[in-house]
């Protein structure tokens, strides 16, 4: 069947773009017929079907070879697919119009597996109220924080949501880098105008991972301008980003500053309870798949303390105890986590991010984060921003012009004075000495 072949291609294709290229170009297709040397796909839009053609043509055409088909040419379609997309794979709605093509949803990223703990509690809290798909009083919804910590798990959330319960509303879900590849292409086909309907059409605008637009300035602007139109007409528009918009280098300005006129939402590193919570949730969740496995007392609380990363390396972590446990038929014991875990046990032992010291720094000496990396050389600042030099030298494994990249493009001999400054200080100044220990503390742990 030819439906059958296609799909074995497909997946074949995922190895060789890329499991993001996959989902925004390939898995949207899907395979009609096979006339004569001909290849009929029906592709989602016309911009998705123009990319594919321009991109993919030859390797498509390759695989199809390769299986015994003579097909020499692809021929597109456009329109919605016949077919409904499986539940892992699901797609946001986009209401009528079918050129809206939102990035693939995991059906796992919903707010109920979202495990709630002080530290996110408000990006929570603000992510539900958006979802709920009536107005808010914050317009857009900016939430920020390092790898891991549940930005995109909320974003999706809200999408899964909306679908669910506002199927009229037309949300469109995507990543900065896909909202640049579309643009870009838009320009290439002189489609600009129909690039700008689209995206000014929608009711609710979420665009992940929005730092990946610093620097590009014609994306920017398009950007710039969509976003106005969108707050213009009183539409919800949710990003999420490592940084706040005042720390994302190369950002325009304007856009930071539009940025910062809603809600923006730090998610904080977890917390050991936050960590312990979610070892339980997912235990429970790989219980159902891998059977009744025994897990020894005493293992969840040593990996939260133990990995304190990321949720993406602690949920992997158990996922590898789990399916080691079930091949060789053994309960999981601290032993197992030792030997099995010993490669993601020694990378914890240099957990901390020169990120988070600057962030931990600057709230605990009540300083704004961007001041501290700016170049505000008071001694209310400038002290501050020694200590975090300091500790970043100690506790992470960053080399020194890495370091002064990382505080504002600082040259590295500046972070071997703050250094030394510090380890001078700590001799003579007792209170330095007080805070650095507890700071040290508080990072670690």
């Amino acid at each position: 069947m030819v439906a059958d072949l296609w799909a074995g291609i497909s997946d074949e294709l995922r190895r060789e773009v890329g499991d993001s290229n996959h989902k925004s170009w390939i898995a949207p297709l899907e395979c009609i017929e096979v006339s004569e040397d001909i290849l009929r796909l029906r592709a989602p839009s016309r911009f998705v079907g123009d990319w594919v053609k321009r991109n993919y043509h030859d390797q498509i055409i390759a695989h199809l070879q390769k299986s015994g088909l003579a097909v020499k040419r692809l021929d597109f379609e456009f329109g919605p697919a016949r077919v409904a997309a499986a539940p892992e794979a699901a797609r946001v709605r986009a209401g009528h119009d079918d050129g809206l093509q939102s990035a693939p949803l995991d059906a796992k990223l919903c707010f109920e597996n979202f495990v709630v703990g002080k530290p996110n509690e408000l990006a929570h809290a603000a992510a539900r109220r958006v979802a709920e798909g009536a107005a808010v009083t914050f317009n857009p919804l900016f939430l920020y924080g390092g790898v891991g910590l549940g930005k995109t798990h909320l974003m999706q959330a809200i999408a899964w949501e909306l679908q669910e319960n506002r199927p009229d509303m037309q949300v469109l879900y995507l990543s900065a880098e896909q909202f640049m590849y579309r643009f870009v292409q838009a320009l290439r086909d002189r489609q600009i105008m129909d690039f700008k309907n689209l995206f000014r059409s929608v009711d609710v605008l979420m665009v992940d991972d929005v730092q990946f637009i610093a620097g590009k300035d014609s994306t920017q602007e398009e950007f710039f301008h969509t976003f106005n139109a969108l707050v213009d007409q009183n539409k919800q528009i949710v990003i999420s980003a490592d940084r706040a918009p005042g720390e994302i280098k190369d950002l325009e300005a304007r856009i930071s500053s539009r940025l910062q006129c809603g809600l923006v939402v730090d998610l904080h590193p977890t917390n050991y309870e936050l960590r312990l919570g979610i070892l339980q949730r997912k235990a429970a969740l790989f219980s159902q798949g891998y059977g009744s496995i025994t897990i020894d007392d005493g293992v969840l609380e040593f990996l939260a303390h133990r990995i304190t990363s990321n949720v993406r390396v602690l949920e992997g972590a158990l996922q590898r105890l789990f399916a080691f446990s079930s091949l060789i038929g053994q309960e999981i014991t601290l032993d197992m986590v030792q030997d099995c875990l010993s490669d993601i046990l020694r990378t914890s032992e240099r957990r901390v991010t020169v990120e988070e010291i600057q962030r931990k720094v600057a709230e605990y000496y009540n300083i704004r984060l961007s001041d501290m990396l700016g170049p505000k050389r008071t001694r209310t600042i400038a002290r501050p921003r020694q200590v975090a030099m300091y500790l970043s030298k100690e506790l992470t494994s960053r080399s020194l012009p890495e370091i002064g990249r990382r505080f504002g493009g600082r040259d590295h001999t500046t972070i071997l004075h703050g250094v030394r400054k510090v380890e001078e200080m700590r001799g003579n100044d007792s209170q330095i000495k007080e805070d650095i220990e507890l700071l040290r503390r508080l990072l670690e742990n």
